[in-house]
């Protein structure tokens, strides 16, 4: 074989792809096939906290924020039942600290995340891939796949080249040129079909700009539609308009006039562009949400956009790419080690994709069966609402969400991308999302394992996947691992909240200092109590004759231990 393993796309799954198998394995030869030339324009700006960690393992994190992008610090809405304006944000405006840039991958930029240029970064993420020993050719097609039966024997190239190795990753995205080739069928699971059209601009006015470069894109719902506004730099902006496809067809309007009409129908941006001017880089696209229906053949993998897409109001979609790429990377590498079962490796890779990319999909149909201010595409709700089977009262909503879980199989806290927290506060402008029983309005949480069973579960880490326990009960997962394995042990030993503090505190005392602890598993105790609650893991309610004791929430553990002092 001339590689060990070839890439078809250069985009953030195939360079995170890439750059991970040679990190671990400098021996390895990876080519990565890019059919266009970076630097080029690319959809899909708006990032989530999770990717960051991505790009810390990979060794680039420094290069992205060296490339001076705005920070994320949230989003603001205006969405759901209410015409007023409201903040989704990762860190509180009020708590984000002025710091100069760059800065490291520490504090609050741990929970931040990026708006990209993705002609800028995508060719960082590239680059970086080559440095690391990827041979990257650019400007290079797949004519061809050759397969024999579900396995992959090469891949033809426009000048008639083939290149063979040992395994293959489909990066292409919406391409999906091994997917189509190797004959996997998808499945939409949802009645979401909209069109996106978008364009760049120069000096349009950011919404506003909080300490230095951190800033909430703008997400602002039509009657019709909704647009999205990303700042990707000082002077360069994102502009976006998504709308069902139905209502694009029945319109009769051309892509560039139907976005004329919404830019100057949104006060708020028609105002943020005022003096700025167009790119005129008008591109259109589909929207469909689907999930292919296999991730795996007998030597090749589907990653990222090319396994599965979820609609983008939850900028979900350069998180899973490299996700994706991290955990089919893991994959390969065990696969040769020859520790693991290779079966149970893939299909743990095509469950944890697929579930991803589900979650996403069954957030993004609330999102949109929740807003009232869609007039003009209440029919199009409806359906959504319809064919999910959901009335929108409050404790029919959430319970709808646990359904797909609130603890997935990495202890992520939150669904699709969000924490507990901050669903909870969605319920400010989306009126139905609220969690009938909480962390903090109880002190009594009885462990409830009932009717759960064991299973192996792959941890990925440090290039390396590991099975680990975790509970399974339906489709809820419990893995016993960090901050929920801590909420394991002190549910065994104490129900009572009071005295679960003192074991929690001991138990912070013991780890002072240590700031992986404080970040990693401290700062996650309500919000991974909330989900275990909202998963039915366990029973909370409240007895008056016992204390109520704040559990520590994303604060320093100084400050939370001189809060419960009195029971030490």
């Amino acid at each position: 074989m001339d590689y060990d393993v070839a890439i078809i796309g250069g985009g953030p799954g195939g360079s995170t792809t890439g750059t991970l198998l040679k990190k671990y394995n400098p021996d390895y030869k990876v080519i990565i096939l890019e059919r266009e030339k970076f630097p080029r324009d690319h959809v899909g700006e708006s990032q989530l906290p999770p990717i960051s960690l991505v790009l810390e393992e990979m060794g680039c994190w420094d290069k992205v924020e060296a490339a001076d992008f705005p920070i994320k610090i949230g989003a603001t809405y205006r969405w759901g039942k209410t015409p007023e304006l409201c903040d989704f944000a990762f860190v509180p405006r009020e708590e984000f600290k002025n710091e100069q840039r760059p800065a490291k991958f520490v504090g609050q930029r741990t929970w931040t995340a990026f708006q990209v240029d993705r002609a800028i970064y995508d060719k960082i993420l590239l680059d970086h891939a080559a440095e690391m020993g990827c041979e990257v050719r650019e400007e290079t097609k797949v004519n061809k796949v050759l397969a024999d039966g579900d396995r992959v024997d090469g891949l033809e190239l426009a000048t008639g080249e083939v290149i063979k190795a040992r395994y293959y990753m489909d990066c292409s995205g919406h391409s999906g040129i091994l997917r189509r080739a190797m004959g996997v069928e998808t499945d939409s699971q949802t009645s979401l079909q909209n069109i996106a059209i978008w364009d760049y601009w120069q000096n349009a006015k950011w919404a506003e700009e909080i300490g230095v470069g951190g800033t909430f894109i703008q997400i602002m719902a039509l009657k019709y539609g909704w647009i999205w506004f990303i700042p990707l730099g000082p002077t360069r902006t994102s502009i976006g308009f998504v709308t069902s496809a139905d209502y694009y067809k029945k319109s009769g309007m051309k892509p560039e006039d139907i976005y004329a009409k919404a830019l100057a129908g949104e006060e708020r941006v028609a105002g943020l562009i005022q003096g700025a001017e167009s790119e005129n880089k008008l591109t259109t696209t589909k929207d469909w949400s689907f999930v292919a229906k296999r991730h795996f053949g007998e030597n090749w993998f589907l990653v990222g956009e090319s396994a599965g897409f979820a609609d983008p109001i939850l900028s979900a979609g350069l998180t899973m790419a490299h996700w994706a790429g991290r955990e089919v990377a893991y994959t390969v590498l065990e696969l040769d080690r020859g520790d693991h079962d290779a079966q149970w490796l893939k299909a743990e890779y095509e469950t944890r994709q697929a579930r991803r990319v589900e979650n996403h999909i069954r957030f993004a149909d609330y999102w949109y069966t929740a807003n009232e201010q869609f007039v003009d595409l209440k029919d199009f709700t409806a359906q959504i609402a319809k064919d999910n089977g959901f009335d929108l009262d409050p404790e029919k909503a959430w319970a709808w969400l646990a359904q797909g879980g609130f603890i997935d199989e990495d202890a992520t806290l939150g669904a699709a991308g969000f924490g507990i927290e901050q669903l909870k506060g969605l319920g400010t402008f989306l009126s139905d999302l609220k969690p009938t029983h909480g962390a903090a309005e109880n002190n009594v949480f009885e462990l409830d394992l009932e009717g759960a069973t064991w299973k192996e579960l792959a941890t990925y880490s440090l290039g390396k996947v590991i099975k680990s326990t975790c509970y399974v009960r339906g489709k809820q997962i419990l893995p016993v691992t960090g901050v929920l394995d801590l909420w394991v042990k002190l549910l065994e030993r104490n129900s009572q909240l009071s005295n679960i503090i003192v074991d929690l505190k001991s138990v912070a005392v013991r780890y002072q200092g240590q700031e992986s602890f404080n970040m990693r598993i401290l700062q996650l105790v309500e919000d991974a109590l909330e989900g275990m609650i909202s998963d039915g893991w366990v029973k909370a309610h409240f007895d008056p004759s016992q204390p109520l004791v704040k559990l520590p929430c994303r604060t320093n553990f100084r400050t939370w231990l001189e809060t419960v002092g009195n029971f030490a």
